[in-house]
């Protein structure tokens, strides 16, 4: 009872002096002292295996010596810790780090802007970006997207729960339909349903009667993250690219999630070979220190001196952590590692899904990966789609993850996808460890709802 109230102790008091709006702490009830690559131990000694990783800002887990180390070298040169957008050797290493990291086609016509330290600005910043550049202001954005939680960016979101309290959103944002085949709003699937998506967006953008007047931009995630770890097709990836580029509409990839090797390649977007106009950074590319970016065309760069801005754009150790970071990716082909052990864990998910009777389906790419939990004593909707949601048992299932040593989180529509990100320095054995963890999880808490419904009957 001493060790439980040892964590108690420090929840009950950030309840007691933290916003309501805290999050994390509600399904993860830790305190936590230590951390060491995809490990944390919590102040009473228990460790846990971290799969949510700062919700992929860790992308070499916690306190790795090559961060360290860069982090120590500044402090002991005694460099500048703040800067605002003035110049250091130190802030053009790391440009020079991204840009050579980044696809020749589009980094040779590139710039970059620093913004606030957050993704969500950084967003902001790309909306003002384009909306400066061509002069327009309606924006496209997809359902089931996440781009942040500050106005313009929460205005992109489809998760309707952050936002619809909030009055007087930014006007004139379009949602398109996102190839969410295992719930396909068509109600198709497959290929149809991906070439009537397709087909629906580009009749609404050349529709004279279509209700939106000419975008400025358009924003979208390759791999859809807090939307339930959904991954768009290349082809249709491609097609979207073109219909952006005949119509003349600046294309904005959202990377703060799947950028610096998470889905298999250092970006998302190399998947599908395709150059986007704007690409927007946060989350691993400051090796788990805040720093946000937006890269883009030369020819968007209209906005005038000043015209976005942020106190801490020049955060030093972030720019020598994230160079350090983006080096060791690189030169240990930590990408091909994600693919790699990702494509294991995707084997042993559906080893899973065959032993168990809730999971409707394992999808995501690279270590960017959900497995939506479903409720198949459920009839199938009237289109004949798969099993409803199940949120009680996604939650069930985190809970005992939990109390077996493994962190993880949940996403998705009606927060009912498990969602694993765990840093890209995971090995074999360790994936190994979590889908026996979440194997004997999911089997517990499916006894747990079996047995809670007989008590009710």
């Amino acid at each position: 009872m001493q060790n439980y109230s040892k964590n108690k102790q420090y929840l009950d008091t950030q309840a007691k002096r933290e916003s309501n709006a805290r999050s994390y702490p509600r399904r993860i009830p830790i305190a936590i002292r230590e951390a060491d690559g995809i490990y944390v131990k919590d102040v009473e000694g228990k460790v846990y295996i971290d799969c949510l990783g700062g919700a992929g800002t860790l992308a070499l887990g916690h306190n790795h010596p090559v961060v360290i180390e860069a982090i120590r070298g500044v402090l002991d040169d005694k460099l500048p810790l703040h800067t605002l957008d003035l110049t250091t050797p130190v802030k053009e290493e790391f440009v020079e780090e991204l840009f050579t990291s980044l696809p020749e086609e589009f980094a040779k016509k590139a710039r970059i802007q620093f913004c606030g330290p957050s993704g969500s600005d950084a967003v902001e910043a790309a909306l003002k970006l384009v909306k400066t550049a061509t002069g327009k202001r309606s924006m496209l954005a997809f359902q089931g997207g996440y781009h942040g939680m500050t106005h313009g960016s929460l205005s992109l979101m489809g998760n309707l729960g952050p936002k619809k309290q909030i009055p007087g959103l930014m006007p004139d944002v379009h949602f398109l339909p996102f190839p969410y085949d295992y719930r396909c709003p068509f109600g198709v699937g497959g290929k149809e349903g991906l070439e009537i998506g397709q087909t629906y967006i580009e009749q609404l953008l050349h529709d004279p009667e279509g209700g939106i007047v000419p975008p400025a931009g358009m924003i979208m995630e390759i791999v859809q993250g807090e939307g339930g770890a959904i991954p768009a097709p290349d082809s249709w990836v491609r097609e979207i690219r073109r219909m952006t580029k005949e119509k003349g509409i600046p294309f904005i990839i959202d990377e703060i999630q799947t950028g610096l090797g998470r889905t298999g390649k250092l970006f998302a977007f190399e998947h599908s070979g395709i150059t986007p106009d704007v690409v927007v950074l946060s989350k691993a590319i400051g090796g788990s220190l805040p720093l946000a970016v937006v890269v883009y065309h030369e020819d968007l760069d209209k906005w005038n001196p000043g015209a976005h801005a942020g106190t801490f754009r020049g955060n030093q150790m972030a720019f020598a952590a994230g160079t350090a970071t983006i080096k060791f990716v690189k030169e240990n082909g930590l990408a091909a590692h994600a693919e790699e052990v990702g494509s294991r864990f995707m084997s042993q998910l559906h080893d899973i899904q065959a032993q168990t009777h809730c999971i409707g389906e394992v999808r995501g790419r690279g270590l960017m990966i959900g497995v939506e939990i479903v409720d198949k004593q459920h009839a199938l909707n009237k289109l004949g789609q798969n099993e409803p949601a199940h949120p009680e048992l996604a939650s069930r299932i985190q809970q005992e993850c939990f109390k077996r040593g493994l962190i993880i989180e949940l996403g998705g529509r009606h927060s009912s996808v498990v969602r694993f990100l765990p840093p890209l320095i995971i090995t074999a054995e360790e994936i190994d460890t979590v889908s026996e963890i979440f194997l004997e999880a999911v089997k517990q808490a499916e006894a747990s709802i079996k047995e809670r419904l007989t008590q009710e009957v």
